[in-house]
């Protein structure tokens, strides 16, 4: 009898100047993606000031800007053909004043969203470097094999960024951060 073979899904926050991974997630292979980018938020809040967050149209939700706008980013998450200004509310919630933003200013719009390609090419440096397919058959040993790979990774962009930019690592003060922790 074949074996089915169960696949994970990685979901990830990165840096767009460094694309050093902020926060990974590890999910079954046909969960959602919305559900998963607040809980990827609020971790990398916990080591980075977060400016902007964008992501595609799979994370357009009431929730999921407001969680962005609450952690003090703003949200470049386009929105979905169907999607309305919300006019139910009063004010100008997070929702209806970056709707509006996406329907008057779409260029802007456009250039702060397209920073999420930096995710992509985050993937594609991991696929580069430590291969497309897991090796590992239970849960656990996926799990454990994808955030070594996501380690590797942010070790490899550490030393690059260490060497390019000229600066000291001190590990020690790496270790202490909670994060390193789990």
């Amino acid at each position: 009898q074949k074996e089915i073979r169960r696949f994970r899904k990685c979901h990830i926050t990165c840096g767009v100047k460094t694309n050093i991974i902020t926060a990974v997630n590890i999910t079954k292979g046909f969960s959602a993606d919305s559900p998963e980018i607040g809980g990827l938020i609020q971790q990398t809040k916990k080591v980075y000031d977060i400016r902007e967050i964008s992501a595609d149209k799979a994370y357009s939700s009431k929730n999921n800007l407001q969680i962005v706008s609450d952690l003090g980013g703003i949200p470049f998450i386009p929105f979905k053909s169907n999607s309305k200004p919300d006019a139910k509310r009063k004010g100008l919630g997070i929702w209806r004043r970056m709707y509006l933003f996406y329907t008057q200013y779409q260029e802007q719009f456009m250039h702060h969203y397209h920073k999420r390609s930096n995710v992509e090419t985050c993937f594609h440096m991991l696929k580069m470097k430590f291969g497309k397919h897991l090796r590992s058959k239970s849960e656990i040993g996926q799990i454990n094999e994808i955030l070594a790979k996501c380690l590797c990774h942010n070790l490899c962009v550490l030393i690059q960024e260490a060497f390019e930019l000229g600066i000291s690592l001190d590990f020690q003060k790496c270790a202490e951060i909670p994060l390193a922790h789990k």
